[in-house]
């Protein structure tokens, strides 16, 4: 291998699925800006993933949503913010504690959201129209067995795959890892 600077004996296979996953991720940034924007010109793109965590579990306290993400109070605090500025969520009373807030999605923010995320899911299936529809969804299952092994070495559910299967016990369509869902 002279030339590189990959150390002799490295497994192929998983040189290759290193290098696919960082196309992969690289686009998924680049997209996840796209999608803010899309969703308002003015979302920063590491909030669009607040959008897709709000519109996939609903009502939110901040605290709950900086340790789902692995952000800091400050950091959530400033994005929620900017969310709010912007009109695409409000905070409302906790019923069930009177002293906390919790955060969703306002009825802008949903239907901004929803146009956006249904285009997405649109144009995966353009891209994905060659494809049999048993490879799609071995796809889904593997990047979903992927996800939740992550999850389980950290030791929680920061990308919130764990305990997000629908009922058929098929893995939920999300990008929350990339902020593209």
């Amino acid at each position: 291998m002279a030339g590189t600077d990959e150390p002799s004996g490295v497994d192929q296979v998983f040189l290759s699925l290193e290098r696919e996953l960082a196309v992969f991720l690289r686009r998924a940034r680049a997209t996840s800006g796209e999608l803010a924007r899309a969703v308002h010109p003015e979302l920063e793109s590491a909030a669009y993933g607040l959008l897709v965590r709000l519109a996939d579990a609903g009502r939110q306290r901040a605290t709950d949503l900086a340790g789902y993400f692995g952000v800091g109070k400050a950091t959530m605090s400033r994005q929620l913010r900017a969310l709010e500025d912007l009109g695409l969520i409000a905070r409302e009373p906790d019923p069930a504690d009177g002293r906390a807030v919790l955060v969703r999605l306002t009825d802008e923010g949903h239907d901004r959201f929803s146009r956006v995320r249904n285009s997405r899911r649109a144009q995966y299936a353009r891209q994905l129209a060659s494809w049999d529809r048993r490879e799609v969804a071995e796809l889904a299952r593997l990047l979903h067995r992927l996800n939740g092994e992550q999850d389980a070495e950290e030791g929680c559910c920061t990308a919130g795959t764990a305990g997000t299967e629908g009922k058929t016990g098929t893995p939920p369509g999300k990008g929350e890892r990339t902020g593209n869902g």
